[in-house]
């Protein structure tokens, strides 16, 4: 192995060339990655080692970048970000490392980059079916901005779509022939992988009213309607803003994001007895462990209906 004569900072254009050719992640998987790494860069920099080759990093360097990390605010909320986005940015440092090993460059192994522990049982947040229904019922139909906002929630609640899926969905996809079925569209997910998903009759039926309602050639299925630029494809901040308006307006007291209803989506199937790996082939998920984090919902439901039913009173 021959040391490399570049600086950490000066490989990291390899690197993420690496995670696009190599390992084939998307567009926006690169850009989260460019995103998680340049904290390290930021790092190396507050503490002058612009200049530190790959075989000097230390265990001590993870160390101190650990403590750095731990001590990090969200500068929305000023509290510190929680475990699990701190988590974020030691992965992206141990696929740096990575990558060093697959290009034969003296490094300090991945393993030695030691992620924050997380509380046990993962906290999910979800809504009740009855939270769902005055959420999807919250939108002034009167207006096609509500008509449009009320087409998101029930794709959304439909679906169990990531918030950038949903933004990206073109017109042309959705052909609505009758309301008494559901409609299969295939969608582009996380890493380049394709995979259906259905859009109930109460979803497909809100997407025609809002369609209806539509005169212009812009080929996405959800455009901004005010701004500076109206007439432009949503973003995913905006879809946020969305759900955050209307969660507030149904009076739903817990933060609510287009994450949280597929959270509820995925509840739902499990809670209706659909098998877990049906359910990661909806969410799109890679590997069924990441599934598994809605298991311990279910599990506490099992236990209190066999509580209710299958206990004998003392």
């Amino acid at each position: 192995m021959k040391k490399s004569t570049k600086t950490i900072i000066q490989l990291i254009p390899e690197f993420l060339e690496y995670l696009d050719i190599e390992k084939g992640l998307s567009h926006n998987s690169q850009i989260t990655y460019a995103r998680f790494i340049n904290r390290f860069i930021q790092w190396l920099k507050k503490e002058k080692l612009e200049e530190l080759l790959p075989h000097q990093l230390t265990s001590e360097h993870l160390w101190k970048y650990r403590v750095f990390l731990s001590q990090t605010y969200n500068k929305n909320t000023h509290q510190p970000l929680k475990r699990s986005s701190l988590n974020y940015y030691l992965i992206a440092l141990r696929s740096l490392l990575n990558f060093f090993s697959d290009r034969d460059t003296p490094s300090l192994p991945a393993e030695k980059v030691k992620l924050f522990k997380e509380k046990q049982g993962r906290s999910i947040k979800f809504l009740k079916l009855e939270q769902i229904k005055k959420l999807l019922n919250s939108p002034d139909v009167s207006t096609i901005t509500g008509l449009r906002d009320r087409a998101i929630l029930e794709v959304l609640f439909s679906t169990g779509l990531r918030v950038a899926e949903l933004v990206n969905l073109n017109k042309n996809q959705i052909k609505i022939e009758n309301f008494d079925e559901d409609l299969e569209i295939n969608i582009i997910g996380k890493g380049g992988r394709i995979r259906p998903v259905y859009l109930s009759p109460r979803a497909l039926k809100a997407l025609k009213d809002y369609l209806d309602r539509r005169n212009d050639n812009n080929k996405a299925l959800f455009i901004n309607y005010k701004g500076p630029k109206p007439g432009n494809r949503l973003t995913a901040r905006s879809v946020e803003n969305i759900v955050r308006k209307y969660a507030l307006k149904a009076g739903i007291s817990i933060p609510v994001t287009p994450h949280t209803l597929r959270h509820s989506f995925a509840t739902d199937l499990l809670m209706r007895g659909v098998d877990l790996r049906l359910v990661q082939e909806f969410l799109g998920h890679k590997n069924i462990a990441t599934t598994q984090i809605y298991t311990h919902i279910t599990s506490k439901k099992l236990k209190d209906i066999h509580k209710s039913y299958h206990s004998l009173e003392h």
